[in-house]
C-alpha cells in the first residue's frame, strides 16, 4: 500500500512539474496558448503572472518529492492538501476543469497516503 501511495504522490508531483513547464516556459508558445485557450495578446499580457504561478506549482512538486524521499507521511499529506485547496480554488475562480486535472488526483493520493 505504501508503494502505491508514494506512486500516486509522485504522479501528482509530475503533473505539477508539467504545469510549471506550461506556465513558465510554454505560456506564450502555441502549445501553452492551446492548453489554456489564450490568444497571443492575452498570453503576452499575463506571462509574468503565469510564470509566478508556475513557480508555485514547482514548489508543490518539490514538496511532494521531498516527502516521498524523506518517507514523511505528514509532509506528503500537507502538500497534497495544498494541491487540493489550490485545485478547488482554481476550479471556482478560473476553470472547472482544474477540479478534475489537479484536485481529483491529489484527493486520490491523499486518501491512499492516509492509509499507508
Amino acid at each position: 500500500m505504501k508503494l502505491i501511495a508514494n506512486i500516486t504522490a509522485l504522479i501528482v508531483a509530475a503533473l505539477h512539474l508539467g504545469f510549471l513547464a506550461l506556465e513558465m516556459f510554454l505560456w506564450q508558445e502555441p502549445a501553452g496558448m492551446q492548453v489554456f485557450g489564450t490568444t497571443a495578446e492575452e498570453a503576452a499580457s499575463t506571462a509574468v503572472l503565469a510564470a509566478n504561478q508556475g513557480l508555485y506549482n514547482g514548489f508543490l512538486a518539490a514538496g511532494l518529492i521531498w516527502g516521498v524521499v524523506r518517507n514523511s507521511k505528514e509532509f506528503i499529506l500537507f502538500f497534497l492538501a495544498c494541491v487540493i485547496a489550490a485545485g478547488v480554488y482554481g476550479s471556482m475562480t478560473a476553470s472547472p476543469t482544474i477540479l478534475y486535472v489537479q484536485a481529483a488526483p491529489a484527493v486520490l493520493a491523499f486518501l491512499l497516503n492516509m492509509r499507508r
